[in-house]
Protein backbone atom coordinates (compact mmCIF):
# COMPACT_ATOMS: atom_id res chain seq x y z
CA UNK A 1 0.00 0.00 0.00
CA UNK A 2 2.74 2.10 0.25
CA UNK A 3 4.29 5.17 -2.21
CA UNK A 4 3.41 4.30 -5.96
CA UNK A 5 7.31 2.93 -7.46
CA UNK A 6 7.73 4.73 -11.05
CA UNK A 7 10.54 2.27 -11.58
CA UNK A 8 8.54 -1.08 -11.75
CA UNK A 9 6.67 0.51 -14.26
CA UNK A 10 8.96 2.33 -16.92
CA UNK A 11 6.74 4.83 -18.87
CA UNK A 12 7.88 7.40 -22.14
CA UNK A 13 8.20 10.70 -21.28
CA UNK A 14 9.83 9.83 -18.17
CA UNK A 15 6.94 9.52 -15.48
CA UNK A 16 8.76 9.60 -12.07
CA UNK A 17 12.02 11.12 -13.35
CA UNK A 18 12.23 14.63 -14.14
CA UNK A 19 11.63 15.04 -18.10
CA UNK A 20 13.18 18.23 -20.15
CA UNK A 21 9.95 19.75 -20.57
CA UNK A 22 8.44 18.83 -17.11
CA UNK A 23 6.27 21.90 -15.73
CA UNK A 24 5.11 22.71 -12.30
CA UNK A 25 1.71 22.27 -12.32
CA UNK A 26 -0.56 25.86 -12.58
CA UNK A 27 -1.26 25.78 -16.07
CA UNK A 28 -4.69 23.99 -16.03
CA UNK A 29 -5.55 25.68 -12.77
CA UNK A 30 -8.67 24.05 -11.04
CA UNK A 31 -11.79 26.40 -11.87
CA UNK A 32 -14.07 27.62 -8.62
CA UNK A 33 -10.67 28.13 -6.46
CA UNK A 34 -7.49 26.66 -7.19
CA UNK A 35 -7.45 24.27 -4.62
CA UNK A 36 -4.89 22.28 -4.27
CA UNK A 37 -5.82 18.29 -4.46
CA UNK A 38 -3.14 17.54 -2.68
CA UNK A 39 -3.00 16.08 0.82
CA UNK A 40 -3.38 19.00 2.97
CA UNK A 41 -6.48 19.67 1.78
CA UNK A 42 -8.16 19.90 4.96
CA UNK A 43 -7.80 16.28 6.91
CA UNK A 44 -4.82 16.56 8.80
CA UNK A 45 -3.17 13.95 6.34
CA UNK A 46 -1.57 17.01 4.81
CA UNK A 47 1.37 19.25 5.31
CA UNK A 48 1.29 22.12 7.08
CA UNK A 49 0.32 25.25 5.22
CA UNK A 50 3.44 26.09 3.09
CA UNK A 51 5.16 22.74 3.06
CA UNK A 52 5.33 20.92 0.39
CA UNK A 53 3.98 17.49 -1.36
CA UNK A 54 5.39 14.69 -0.15
CA UNK A 55 7.92 13.47 -2.71
CA UNK A 56 7.34 9.86 -3.70
CA UNK A 57 9.75 7.43 -4.01
CA UNK A 58 11.65 8.01 -7.55
CA UNK A 59 10.29 11.35 -7.91
CA UNK A 60 11.90 14.60 -7.74
CA UNK A 61 12.77 14.93 -4.07
CA UNK A 62 10.65 17.78 -3.65
CA UNK A 63 11.51 18.65 0.20
CA UNK A 64 14.06 17.16 1.86
CA UNK A 65 12.60 17.75 5.39
CA UNK A 66 9.22 15.50 4.02
CA UNK A 67 9.58 11.91 4.30
CA UNK A 68 7.94 9.59 2.11
CA UNK A 69 4.22 9.36 2.44
CA UNK A 70 3.91 7.46 5.44
CA UNK A 71 2.73 4.12 5.13
CA UNK A 72 0.57 4.80 8.54
CA UNK A 73 -0.16 7.43 10.06
CA UNK A 74 3.70 8.56 10.88
CA UNK A 75 4.59 9.78 14.59
CA UNK A 76 7.22 12.23 12.67
CA UNK A 77 6.37 15.78 13.69
CA UNK A 78 7.30 17.23 10.16
CA UNK A 79 4.12 15.51 8.54
CA UNK A 80 1.41 15.43 11.17
CA UNK A 81 -0.52 12.73 10.80
CA UNK A 82 -4.16 11.95 10.57
CA UNK A 83 -5.09 11.98 14.15
CA UNK A 84 -6.45 8.72 15.76
CA UNK A 85 -8.89 9.81 18.06
CA UNK A 86 -9.21 13.30 20.01
CA UNK A 87 -5.43 14.30 19.25
CA UNK A 88 -4.55 17.42 21.55
CA UNK A 89 -1.47 17.77 19.50
CA UNK A 90 -0.05 21.77 19.14
CA UNK A 91 2.38 20.43 16.19
CA UNK A 92 -0.81 19.12 14.29
CA UNK A 93 -2.11 21.61 12.27
CA UNK A 94 -5.18 20.19 11.77
CA UNK A 95 -8.52 20.63 9.72
CA UNK A 96 -8.97 23.20 7.38
CA UNK A 97 -5.71 24.24 6.77
CA UNK A 98 -5.07 24.48 3.08
CA UNK A 99 -1.35 24.98 1.34
CA UNK A 100 -3.17 27.55 -0.91
CA UNK A 101 -1.77 31.00 -1.65
CA UNK A 102 -6.04 32.02 -1.13
CA UNK A 103 -5.57 30.65 2.12
CA UNK A 104 -8.63 28.56 4.02
CA UNK A 105 -11.95 27.79 1.77
CA UNK A 106 -14.23 26.21 4.52
CA UNK A 107 -16.85 27.91 6.56
CA UNK A 108 -15.69 26.33 10.36
CA UNK A 109 -12.61 26.99 11.78
CA UNK A 110 -10.96 26.75 14.88
CA UNK A 111 -13.08 29.00 17.49
CA UNK A 112 -10.31 30.78 19.61
CA UNK A 113 -9.67 30.11 23.26
CA UNK A 114 -12.11 27.10 23.23
CA UNK A 115 -12.43 25.57 26.96
CA UNK A 116 -13.67 21.87 26.45
CA UNK A 117 -14.96 21.86 29.95
CA UNK A 118 -16.79 24.84 29.75
CA UNK A 119 -17.95 23.51 26.08
CA UNK A 120 -19.36 20.08 27.86
CA UNK A 121 -21.19 22.16 30.58
CA UNK A 122 -23.36 23.94 28.21
CA UNK A 123 -24.01 20.52 26.13
CA UNK A 124 -24.85 19.10 29.42
CA UNK A 125 -27.11 22.28 30.90
CA UNK A 126 -29.23 22.17 27.01
CA UNK A 127 -29.64 18.61 27.45
CA UNK A 128 -30.41 18.02 31.73
CA UNK A 129 -34.07 18.64 33.32
CA UNK A 130 -36.85 18.81 31.12
CA UNK A 131 -36.86 19.64 27.39
CA UNK A 132 -33.82 20.19 25.14
CA UNK A 133 -32.17 23.87 24.71
CA UNK A 134 -31.55 22.73 20.68
CA UNK A 135 -30.35 26.64 19.65
CA UNK A 136 -27.29 26.01 22.61
CA UNK A 137 -26.50 22.91 20.66
CA UNK A 138 -26.49 24.49 16.98
CA UNK A 139 -24.66 27.98 18.70
CA UNK A 140 -21.68 25.80 20.60
CA UNK A 141 -21.50 22.75 17.63
CA UNK A 142 -22.12 25.15 14.70
CA UNK A 143 -18.96 27.27 16.27
CA UNK A 144 -16.03 24.60 16.86
CA UNK A 145 -13.97 23.04 14.70
CA UNK A 146 -14.57 18.94 13.83
CA UNK A 147 -10.75 18.72 16.23
CA UNK A 148 -12.31 20.94 18.95
CA UNK A 149 -15.76 19.00 18.45
CA UNK A 150 -14.03 15.36 18.99
CA UNK A 151 -12.21 15.99 22.26
CA UNK A 152 -15.80 16.59 23.70
CA UNK A 153 -16.61 13.20 23.88
CA UNK A 154 -13.44 12.16 26.36
CA UNK A 155 -14.36 15.43 28.05
CA UNK A 156 -17.88 14.89 28.84
CA UNK A 157 -17.64 11.50 30.26
CA UNK A 158 -14.60 12.80 32.15
CA UNK A 159 -16.50 15.41 33.52
CA UNK A 160 -19.85 13.23 33.94
CA UNK A 161 -19.11 10.21 33.76
CA UNK A 162 -22.07 9.45 31.26
CA UNK A 163 -21.84 8.95 27.17
CA UNK A 164 -22.45 12.54 25.23
CA UNK A 165 -23.38 10.48 22.14
CA UNK A 166 -25.97 8.36 24.14
CA UNK A 167 -27.32 11.53 25.65
CA UNK A 168 -27.82 13.07 22.39
CA UNK A 169 -29.35 10.63 20.70
CA UNK A 170 -31.97 10.47 23.66
CA UNK A 171 -32.47 13.88 23.55
CA UNK A 172 -32.62 14.27 19.80
CA UNK A 173 -34.30 13.23 17.00
CA UNK A 174 -34.27 13.31 12.94
CA UNK A 175 -32.08 14.77 10.86
CA UNK A 176 -31.05 17.24 13.62
CA UNK A 177 -29.81 14.03 15.22
CA UNK A 178 -28.02 12.89 12.19
CA UNK A 179 -26.04 16.13 11.23
CA UNK A 180 -25.04 16.31 15.17
CA UNK A 181 -23.98 13.06 15.37
CA UNK A 182 -22.04 13.60 11.85
CA UNK A 183 -20.50 16.69 13.57
CA UNK A 184 -18.59 14.63 16.33
CA UNK A 185 -17.01 11.98 14.37
CA UNK A 186 -13.64 12.22 12.89
CA UNK A 187 -13.45 13.03 8.84
CA UNK A 188 -12.21 9.21 8.40
CA UNK A 189 -15.18 7.73 11.62
CA UNK A 190 -17.18 9.53 9.13
CA UNK A 191 -16.46 8.62 5.64
CA UNK A 192 -16.23 4.76 7.34
CA UNK A 193 -19.36 4.58 8.46
CA UNK A 194 -21.01 6.82 5.48
CA UNK A 195 -19.09 3.77 3.15
CA UNK A 196 -20.43 1.39 5.56
CA UNK A 197 -24.32 2.55 5.16
CA UNK A 198 -23.93 2.86 1.43
CA UNK A 199 -22.87 -1.05 1.35
CA UNK A 200 -25.62 -2.94 3.52
CA UNK A 201 -28.67 -3.11 2.86
CA UNK A 202 -30.66 -3.49 -0.31
CA UNK A 203 -29.67 -1.12 -2.32
CA UNK A 204 -26.19 -0.29 -2.88
CA UNK A 205 -25.68 3.91 -2.64
CA UNK A 206 -23.19 3.86 -5.37
CA UNK A 207 -22.93 7.67 -6.14
CA UNK A 208 -22.13 7.63 -2.40
CA UNK A 209 -19.16 5.08 -2.57
CA UNK A 210 -17.57 7.32 -5.92
CA UNK A 211 -18.10 10.23 -4.17
CA UNK A 212 -16.06 9.68 -1.15
CA UNK A 213 -13.57 7.57 -3.09
CA UNK A 214 -12.92 10.43 -5.61
CA UNK A 215 -12.56 13.27 -3.34
CA UNK A 216 -10.50 11.90 -0.78
CA UNK A 217 -6.76 12.09 -0.77
CA UNK A 218 -4.65 9.10 -0.36
CA UNK A 219 -3.82 9.67 3.05
CA UNK A 220 -7.51 9.89 3.70
CA UNK A 221 -8.25 6.74 2.02
CA UNK A 222 -5.88 5.37 3.84
CA UNK A 223 -7.29 6.25 7.35
CA UNK A 224 -10.68 5.18 6.51
CA UNK A 225 -9.90 1.83 5.16
CA UNK A 226 -8.28 1.46 8.81
CA UNK A 227 -10.99 2.63 10.12
CA UNK A 228 -13.47 0.61 8.62
CA UNK A 229 -11.22 -2.28 8.90
CA UNK A 230 -11.23 -1.67 12.87
CA UNK A 231 -14.58 -1.18 13.19
CA UNK A 232 -16.36 -3.76 11.05
CA UNK A 233 -13.56 -6.57 11.09
CA UNK A 234 -12.99 -6.78 7.15
CA UNK A 235 -11.47 -4.27 4.78
CA UNK A 236 -13.33 -2.00 2.85
CA UNK A 237 -11.93 -3.76 -0.34
CA UNK A 238 -14.09 -6.95 0.93
CA UNK A 239 -17.18 -4.65 1.68
CA UNK A 240 -16.83 -3.45 -2.10
CA UNK A 241 -16.00 -6.34 -3.50
CA UNK A 242 -19.32 -8.16 -2.33
CA UNK A 243 -21.59 -6.15 -3.11
CA UNK A 244 -20.40 -4.64 -7.01
CA UNK A 245 -19.37 -6.16 -10.00
CA UNK A 246 -17.74 -6.22 -13.01
CA UNK A 247 -16.20 -2.53 -14.03
CA UNK A 248 -17.21 -0.69 -11.74
CA UNK A 249 -16.33 -2.79 -9.10
CA UNK A 250 -12.63 -2.56 -10.39
CA UNK A 251 -13.21 1.05 -10.20
CA UNK A 252 -13.87 1.37 -6.75
CA UNK A 253 -11.32 -0.82 -5.77
CA UNK A 254 -8.95 1.00 -7.62
CA UNK A 255 -9.89 4.72 -5.49
CA UNK A 256 -9.54 2.40 -2.64
CA UNK A 257 -6.45 2.01 -2.73
CA UNK A 258 -5.35 5.67 -1.58
CA UNK A 259 -2.38 5.31 -3.98
CA UNK A 260 -2.78 8.06 -6.85
CA UNK A 261 0.04 10.11 -7.72
CA UNK A 262 0.09 13.21 -5.96
CA UNK A 263 3.03 14.87 -7.49
CA UNK A 264 2.05 18.52 -8.46
CA UNK A 265 4.39 18.94 -11.46
CA UNK A 266 2.62 17.99 -14.82
CA UNK A 267 4.95 16.49 -18.21
CA UNK A 268 2.59 17.61 -20.91
CA UNK A 269 4.11 15.36 -23.18
CA UNK A 270 2.91 12.60 -21.10
CA UNK A 271 -0.54 14.07 -20.95
CA UNK A 272 -0.44 14.21 -24.52
CA UNK A 273 -0.15 10.07 -24.31
CA UNK A 274 -3.04 9.76 -21.67
CA UNK A 275 -5.28 11.70 -23.75
CA UNK A 276 -4.18 9.65 -26.80
CA UNK A 277 -4.37 6.45 -24.63
CA UNK A 278 -7.87 7.19 -24.23
CA UNK A 279 -8.79 8.37 -27.37
CA UNK A 280 -7.55 4.92 -28.39
CA UNK A 281 -9.24 3.11 -25.76
CA UNK A 282 -13.05 4.76 -26.52
CA UNK A 283 -13.85 7.09 -29.42
CA UNK A 284 -11.31 5.28 -31.74
CA UNK A 285 -12.43 1.67 -31.40
CA UNK A 286 -15.28 -0.80 -31.79
CA UNK A 287 -16.39 -1.35 -27.69
CA UNK A 288 -14.10 0.17 -24.99
CA UNK A 289 -11.10 -0.66 -23.10
CA UNK A 290 -12.59 0.20 -19.91
CA UNK A 291 -9.61 -1.17 -17.79
CA UNK A 292 -7.29 1.65 -19.91
CA UNK A 293 -9.71 4.68 -18.62
CA UNK A 294 -9.89 2.84 -15.00
CA UNK A 295 -5.65 3.05 -14.97
CA UNK A 296 -5.74 6.46 -16.07
CA UNK A 297 -7.96 7.83 -14.14
CA UNK A 298 -7.09 6.11 -10.74
CA UNK A 299 -3.52 5.94 -10.72
CA UNK A 300 -2.56 9.97 -12.17
CA UNK A 301 -2.22 12.74 -10.03
CA UNK A 302 -5.09 15.39 -10.33
CA UNK A 303 -3.09 18.34 -12.08
CA UNK A 304 -1.84 15.63 -14.30
CA UNK A 305 -5.57 14.54 -15.46
CA UNK A 306 -6.39 17.86 -15.55
CA UNK A 307 -3.64 18.26 -18.39
CA UNK A 308 -4.97 15.00 -19.80
CA UNK A 309 -8.82 16.23 -20.42
CA UNK A 310 -7.60 19.53 -21.76
CA UNK A 311 -5.53 17.53 -24.13
CA UNK A 312 -7.90 15.14 -25.03
CA UNK A 313 -10.45 18.40 -25.95
CA UNK A 314 -8.43 19.79 -28.09
CA UNK A 315 -7.63 16.17 -29.86
CA UNK A 316 -10.41 15.19 -30.52
CA UNK A 317 -12.94 18.23 -30.20
CA UNK A 318 -14.79 16.45 -27.26
CA UNK A 319 -15.11 16.77 -24.03
CA UNK A 320 -14.08 13.54 -22.48
CA UNK A 321 -17.46 13.23 -20.19
CA UNK A 322 -19.60 13.25 -23.31
CA UNK A 323 -16.90 10.34 -24.69
CA UNK A 324 -17.70 8.49 -21.12
CA UNK A 325 -21.60 9.04 -21.54
CA UNK A 326 -21.13 7.67 -25.88
CA UNK A 327 -18.91 4.95 -24.50
CA UNK A 328 -20.03 3.53 -21.48
CA UNK A 329 -23.21 2.87 -19.26
CA UNK A 330 -25.03 2.25 -16.14
CA UNK A 331 -23.02 2.45 -12.97
CA UNK A 332 -19.45 2.56 -14.40
CA UNK A 333 -20.63 5.67 -16.70
CA UNK A 334 -22.11 7.33 -13.95
CA UNK A 335 -18.97 6.80 -11.79
CA UNK A 336 -16.37 7.26 -14.46
CA UNK A 337 -18.38 10.91 -14.75
CA UNK A 338 -18.09 11.56 -11.25
CA UNK A 339 -14.31 10.86 -11.22
CA UNK A 340 -13.93 13.14 -13.76
CA UNK A 341 -16.32 15.87 -12.59
CA UNK A 342 -14.53 15.65 -8.97
CA UNK A 343 -10.87 15.80 -10.89
CA UNK A 344 -11.72 18.96 -13.07
CA UNK A 345 -13.74 20.71 -10.48
CA UNK A 346 -13.93 19.45 -6.74
CA UNK A 347 -16.13 22.37 -5.12
CA UNK A 348 -18.58 22.27 -8.50
CA UNK A 349 -18.47 18.73 -8.11
CA UNK A 350 -20.41 19.18 -4.68
CA UNK A 351 -22.03 21.97 -5.62
CA UNK A 352 -23.75 19.57 -8.56
CA UNK A 353 -24.24 16.85 -5.47
CA UNK A 354 -26.02 19.42 -3.67
CA UNK A 355 -28.18 20.80 -6.45
CA UNK A 356 -29.54 17.53 -6.89
CA UNK A 357 -29.80 16.00 -3.18
CA UNK A 358 -32.51 19.23 -3.21
CA UNK A 359 -34.13 19.84 -6.48
CA UNK A 360 -37.48 18.14 -7.25
CA UNK A 361 -39.57 16.13 -5.17
CA UNK A 362 -37.98 15.42 -1.66
CA UNK A 363 -34.38 15.49 -0.46
CA UNK A 364 -31.50 13.45 -0.59
CA UNK A 365 -31.07 14.13 3.39
CA UNK A 366 -28.11 12.08 3.53
CA UNK A 367 -26.11 13.02 0.80
CA UNK A 368 -27.07 16.76 2.38
CA UNK A 369 -25.76 16.24 5.26
CA UNK A 370 -22.54 14.34 4.58
CA UNK A 371 -21.26 16.87 1.82
CA UNK A 372 -22.50 20.18 4.51
CA UNK A 373 -20.38 18.77 7.30
CA UNK A 374 -17.34 17.13 5.37
CA UNK A 375 -16.29 20.00 3.44
CA UNK A 376 -17.43 22.48 6.23
CA UNK A 377 -13.39 22.93 6.95
CA UNK A 378 -12.30 22.29 3.47
CA UNK A 379 -14.10 24.16 0.46
CA UNK A 380 -17.27 25.67 1.14
CA UNK A 381 -16.75 28.72 0.59
CA UNK A 382 -15.92 27.15 -3.75
CA UNK A 383 -18.56 25.13 -3.44
CA UNK A 384 -21.15 28.33 -2.75
CA UNK A 385 -19.36 30.13 -5.26
CA UNK A 386 -19.75 27.62 -8.13
CA UNK A 387 -23.53 26.80 -6.30
CA UNK A 388 -25.01 30.66 -6.73
CA UNK A 389 -22.53 30.58 -10.46
CA UNK A 390 -24.42 27.38 -11.63
CA UNK A 391 -27.56 27.40 -10.00
CA UNK A 392 -28.74 30.80 -9.98
CA UNK A 393 -29.24 30.97 -6.05
CA UNK A 394 -27.46 30.90 -3.38
CA UNK A 395 -26.99 27.48 -1.04
CA UNK A 396 -28.00 29.02 1.61
CA UNK A 397 -31.52 30.25 -0.17
CA UNK A 398 -31.62 26.45 -1.56
CA UNK A 399 -31.50 25.30 2.27
CA UNK A 400 -33.29 27.70 3.59
CA UNK A 401 -36.48 26.32 0.91
CA UNK A 402 -35.78 22.63 1.46
CA UNK A 403 -35.30 22.44 4.96
CA UNK A 404 -36.57 23.53 8.07
CA UNK A 405 -36.48 23.64 12.51
CA UNK A 406 -33.06 22.92 14.11
CA UNK A 407 -32.12 20.61 10.74
CA UNK A 408 -32.35 23.76 8.71
CA UNK A 409 -30.35 25.91 11.69
CA UNK A 410 -27.26 23.69 11.82
CA UNK A 411 -26.85 23.09 8.03
CA UNK A 412 -26.85 26.82 7.75
CA UNK A 413 -24.23 27.47 10.19
CA UNK A 414 -22.50 24.97 8.22
CA UNK A 415 -23.17 26.51 5.09
CA UNK A 416 -21.50 29.71 6.86
CA UNK A 417 -23.23 32.54 5.06
CA UNK A 418 -25.71 33.89 1.83
CA UNK A 419 -24.38 34.93 -1.31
Amino acid sequence: MGGFNPSMFPQPGGYGAPSPNQQPYGMYPQPGGGMPQGPGMGYPGGPAPGQQMPGYPGAPGLNPSMPEYPKAPSPNPSMPAYPQGPSVNPSMPGFGHCANIRGFRGTISDFPGADPLKDVEVLRKAMKGFGTDEQAIIDLLGSRSNKQRVPLLVTFKTAYGKDLIKDLKSELSGNFEKVVLAMMKTPAQFDASELKDAIKGAGTDEACLIEILSSRTNAEIQEINRIYKAEHKKSLEEAISGDTSGHFRRLLIALAQGNRDERETVDISLAKQDAQALYAAGENKLGTDESKFNAILCARSKPHLRAVFHEYQQMCGRDIEKSICREMSGDLESGMLAVVKCIKNTPAYFAERLHKAMKGAGTKDRTLIRIMVSRSEIDMLDIRQEYVKNYGKSLYTAITGDTSGDYRKLLLKLCGGND
